[in-house]
């Protein structure tokens, strides 16, 4: 219970440093553990930042053991170069299970790879991310529970914007938790920062809710 404690803890204190930011524009919003078989999940989702405030939908389901995949899409308004515009969000992304928790090892592990476009009048975006995540789960209570996860992609964004055209190379990295408030019912919050050379915004902050059914 104390490791729960001091777990959910840095979470909050890592989400509040961060203050607001950029949304990130692939789904998933949840740890390494994929969907069970024929599963489906949805999930709403809010972010804000310097330069972009937002929302996202996500439908996530799974055809095939060990596998999972998600269509997400929302609508953003961005500042850039002075100007405000409402750019259009779509995205897809596919994982599969690496690793299991057990008595042996204690985390799961998934990788896979996301595409995602970002478009408005002289804005647009392209985005090819291969990703990989670790979480691992706590029980609390009888129904209730606690899955902080860590996720690391490389994003490939082909950026053709205003007098911008170029692709940018960096490493996205997400740290959030998953938090099991009753069944059928999961809060998630995450803080979104990037390494390298990214575009736009460099630190975001989404929080939002995931619905299994």
């Amino acid at each position: 219970m104390k490791r729960i404690h001091c777990a959910a803890a840095v979470l909050a204190v890592a989400l509040l440093a961060a203050g607001p930011a950029s949304a990130q524009v692939f789904g998933q919003l949840t740890g390494a553990e994929v969907l069970p078989l024929n599963g489906h999940q949805a999930g709403f989702y809010l972010g804000a930042g310097d330069n972009v405030l937002g929302g996202l939908a996500q439908l996530r389901m799974s055809l095939y053991p060990g596998m999972d995949f998600g269509f997400q899409g929302g609508l953003a308004r961005v500042t850039w170069e002075g100007s405000d515009r409402t750019t259009l969000r779509l995205g897809a992304d596919l994982r599969s299970a690496i690793a299991h928790s057990g008595e042996g090892f204690p985390f799961d592990i998934a990788a896979g790879g996301a595409l995602a476009v970002e478009t408005s009048d002289d804005y647009h975006v392209l985005t090819l991310m291969p990703t990989g995540v670790v979480s691992r789960s706590y029980a609390v209570g009888q129904n209730g529970g606690i899955s902080p996860y860590v996720g690391l992609g490389i994003s490939f964004a082909n950026v053709d914007a205003g007098g911008v055209r170029q692709t940018f190379l960096s490493l996205p990295t997400r740290i959030g938790a998953e938090f099991h408030v009753m069944p059928g019912m999961r809060l998630t919050a995450e803080m979104q920062f990037t390494m390298g050379n990214g575009f736009n915004d460099s630190f975001g902050l989404m929080t939002g809710v995931n619905l299994p059914f």
